[in-house]
Formats: structure tokens, sequence, C-alpha cells
């Protein structure tokens, strides 16, 4: 009779402290790894959300830039580390996406890392020189048809974002024109303007001033929703392509095997984050729209725009620089 007190005496007191444990986490720091140099959107939107997640956690999150190789530094640091929940990593579509697919003897996988919720994305503009005989979206497609390879578009390197959503253009609008890659959005940017390219999809911020000049003539936002910079340029839907939407997104993600109340609370304080008035403003700052996405719907994306980016690179053979 008294062991069998005992062990029911045992058993609710493990049952009393298991909310305790579960409740652990975080107990020291935890580092927010930016696979990207200081500024940017990567690193701007990881700093948006580290000081408020940190004060919804009780513990510091604290920004460790770990850039270099296309983001893969900073891919394989978070990949190696331990599954505890003190280590997790800013992603960005275009390495988290692309990379594995453009690039050879990755110490990285996709597999290698659990959703914690989506932060924000970046939209793009489709910008033309004024030279091109094209007022509207439909205008440009029907110009590209009926004069295959006579435009050069532009992009900031072989693999990146824009070279990738332009051959997704061309694909599903059956139109050709030809790539001339530039070392980054600001050399890209000076040839548009000076008319050696004639095609830039680009992001509003670097083209919202010579859009408002004339300098530049905007398209299409390649996103769901109008730029508010932009008001005047309608979406690809509204121009006539649905279907055809380029954002680039940021999202946070952990080792795999992390357990998972560390995952919910680290999910449950980044939506926190997302809803507070000055990380909306620090957003619009940053050029980005904040879009929390959780754990099993960004997981779903990810396999959906791997299968579909990995159709687009392979029937382009596309390579990385």
């Amino acid at each position: 009779m008294h062991r069998s007190l005992l062990v029911l005496a045992s058993l609710l007191a493990l049952s009393s402290t298991a909310p305790a444990f579960s409740q652990s986490f975080p107990n020291r720091p935890v580092s927010l790894v930016v696979p990207a140099p200081p500024g940017g959107i990567v690193d701007s939107t990881a700093r948006m959300v580290a000081e408020p997640m940190g004060k919804l956690l009780g513990q510091p999150v604290v920004v460790d830039n770990r850039g270099g190789a296309s983001g893969n530094i900073g891919y394989a640091h978070v990949a190696r580390a331990a599954a505890d929940g003190y280590t997790i990593l800013t992603s960005y579509s275009a390495f988290h996406i692309a990379n594995p697919v453009l690039m050879q003897g990755l110490n990285w996988a996709q597999k290698d890392f659990a959703p914690i919720g989506m932060v924000a994305v970046a939209t793009n503009v489709i910008a033309v020189h004024p030279s091109v005989r094209a007022e509207t979206l439909t205008e440009l497609i029907e110009l590209l048809k009926r004069e295959p390879n006579k435009l050069n578009y532009a992009s900031q390197g072989n693999g990146s974002l824009a070279h990738i959503g332009t051959e997704l253009f061309k694909l599903q609008t059956g139109t050709q024109m030809l790539h001339v890659p530039y070392r980054g959005s600001g050399p890209a940017m000076q040839d548009l303007l000076a008319g050696q390219v004639q095609l830039f999809i680009t992001t509003p911020p670097s083209a919202m001033q010579h859009v408002q000049s004339g300098k530049l003539r905007g398209l299409a936002i390649t996103g769901k929703n109008r730029h508010p910079g932009l008001p005047s340029v309608p979406t690809t839907a509204e121009a006539g392509l649905p279907g055809f939407e380029l954002e680039g997104w940021v999202a946070l993600f952990a080792p795999v095997g992390t357990p998972a109340e560390a995952l919910s609370r680290l999910t449950a304080a980044l939506r926190g984050s997302l809803e507070q008035e000055d990380t909306r403003k620090r957003a619009s700052a940053a050029g980005v729209e904040i879009r929390f996405m959780a754990p099993e719907a960004l997981a779903s994306l990810v396999r959906s725009e791997a299968e579909a980016w990995t159709r687009v690179i392979r029937t382009a053979n596309i390579r990385a620089d």
C-alpha cells in the first residue's frame, strides 16, 4: 500500500512539473543568424523582429551576421547547430529555394531546417526603359512575341531572383529576351537608365524615383498587391498576366529536430512581434510587406516553389556565377 502511494505521489509530482519543463525555453539568448552582411532586406528584416521577439520570449534575440558564399555560410552554420532552438536562421527565398538547385556540393539542404514562420515579402516591379514601345504589360508581351531576342534584360547576376524570375516570365508568356547579368542592382539600374538594357525586374525602392520622374516605365508589380510607393502601377494579375508572381520572402527556420515546444514558442513570439505597430513602421521603412505564415503553410510553400524554380532553372539552363 505504501509503495503504491509513493508511486502515485511520484507521478503526480512529475505531472505537476511537466509544464515548467516545457516553459523553460528559452533560458538564455537566442542567436538569429543572418546569412548576409549588414544592410539589405534580409538583415533589416531580421533586426525588425529581433528586439520584439526577445521581449516576448523573455531572453534577447541577438542578430548574428554570417554572410558570404551566396548565403551558404550562414545556412551551413545553422544546419550544423544544436537543434535546441537557440540558433535559428533568417532565410531568404532566393537562397533557400535556388541554391540547392544551382550549386553543387552544398553542406546543407532544405530538409535540414524546420519552419518557424514567414516574416515578410518584398515584391518587385517590371521596369522598362522609355524607349521600349510598350505602355502596358500586354503590349510588352506582344512586342516580345513580334521581335524575339530584340530586347535585353538585366539581373543582379546568374541565379539571382531577377534572373530566375524573368526566365519564369519568358516561359509563361512564350517570349524571348537576352540576359545581361550584372554584379548587383546598382550597375544593372545604371545601364537600364542609360538604355543599355531595356528591362529589369527589381525592387520598387530602387526604381521608384525613376518611375515617378519618367526616366523609367513601371509596367506591373509582381506581387499580390499594388505597392504604396507606385499606386498607379497595376499588379501582374490586373495587367493581364494572372498566375505570374515574383516575391522574395524572408522567413525564420530552426535546425530540424528542434523540440516542438521551442518551435511553438518561437512561432508565437514571431507572430506577436509582427502584430506590433512599431514593427509595421520598420517594415515600411525597409521596403517589405509583413506577411506572417504559419509553419505548415510555409513548409508547403517551400515545396511548391522548389518544384517550380527547379523546373525553370533546368529549362533555362541557369548556372550560378
